[in-house]
């Protein structure tokens, strides 16, 4: 199932990818609370599933900034939700 899900990814637009992902994050920054935080902390999972099937092939100096993108989302979250 994951290997669909990954050639599902691939295969898609990557300006509605962008713009999708940016709308989610948005939302998650607006909504009040720990409703904002949850959409947060599923959308931190999502990329932590994606970085897992995907690390082997992806170049160090690539995984920097995805761990720390990663962990910025996770600090807003728990900021938001205390």
């Amino acid at each position: 199932m994951s290997d669909r899900v990954l050639q599902r990814l691939a295969r898609m637009n990557k300006t509605a990818a962008f713009l999708g992902a940016a709308v989610l994050v948005f939302l998650g920054l607006l909504l009040p609370g720990i409703v904002g935080a949850t959409v947060l902390i599923l959308i931190a999972v999502g990329l932590v599933w994606v970085l897992t099937k995907t690390w082997p092939v992806t170049p160090a100096p690539a995984r920097v900034p995805r761990v720390l993108i990663l962990t910025l989302l996770v600090v807003v979250a728990a900021y938001k939700a205390s």
